[in-house]
């Protein structure tokens, strides 16, 4: 029987990563919620409804629903690519001005609305993988199976770090911390569904994991629930 695995945690957790091989293993969707929030906010940049880096709640609210996201698997790169209206975004949403703006627009009560509904309809047939931040404790509270996911904030750092310089982007390591700090504060005390551990979550602590050893142990808890 297919079941709706979360996995919920701090930014650079490596979420999206477990995430991605548990769907391909189990030949589940993936569902990158983060990518979501993503996705709007690199809506707001395109149509100048954040200048100066605050959002302009009024016009996103009246083109909100006008904002589509869909994943689709990419059988030649193995992996679910993030759609905004049609249009494959999966690289720019990944750029630092969009990570920059992200956490103000994922607190906006509207937005999250929004999504949440496409989140649900994406769920309703079961046999989905998604990580986020509420997916346990808001989005998908009756999950077969909810993960949270935690590392110390130095450990993020270098493997955000890494994966910038990887992709040839030039950052800077102290900028990495503070947006890493920040965006950790801002999810924890939001109003709206903030990040928390849900109560019948399990706790993967993967500072000192290797990816196998992550990739073993959730699917080892899926395998016992299916």
């Amino acid at each position: 029987m297919d079941i709706i695995i979360a996995i919920d945690g701090y930014s650079s957790c490596g979420k999206s990563t477990v995430a991605k091989e548990v769907a391909k293993i189990l030949g589940y969707t993936y569902i990158d919620s983060g990518a979501m929030y993503r996705s709007v906010t690199l809506y707001c940049l395109r149509n100048n409804l954040a200048p100066g880096g605050v959002i302009d709640l009024e016009k996103l609210q009246s083109q909100i629903d006008l904002i589509k996201i869909r994943f689709v698997y990419n059988p030649e790169l193995q992996k679910h690519e993030t759609f905004l209206n049609g249009e494959n975004v999966e690289e720019e949403i990944r750029r630092p001005e969009v990570a920059n703006l992200v956490s103000p627009v994922s607190i906006i009560g509207f937005v999250r609305e929004a999504l949440v509904k496409q989140q649900r309809d994406m769920g309703e047939q079961k046999g989905i993988v998604m990580d986020g931040r509420d997916i346990g404790t808001v989005v998908f509270p009756d999950a077969g199976l909810k993960i949270f996911m935690t590392a110390s904030p130095e450990i993020r750092a270098k493997r955000r770090y890494d994966e910038m310089v990887a992709k040839g982007v030039q950052v800077d390591t102290a900028d990495i911390i503070k947006n890493i700090q920040d965006r950790d504060r801002i999810d924890s005390t939001r109003e709206i569904s903030p990040l928390r551990q849900a109560d019948d979550a399990i706790i993967l602590d993967n500072s000192y994991l290797t990816r196998e050893e992550q990739l073993e142990f959730v699917l080892k808890l899926a395998k016992e629930r299916i």
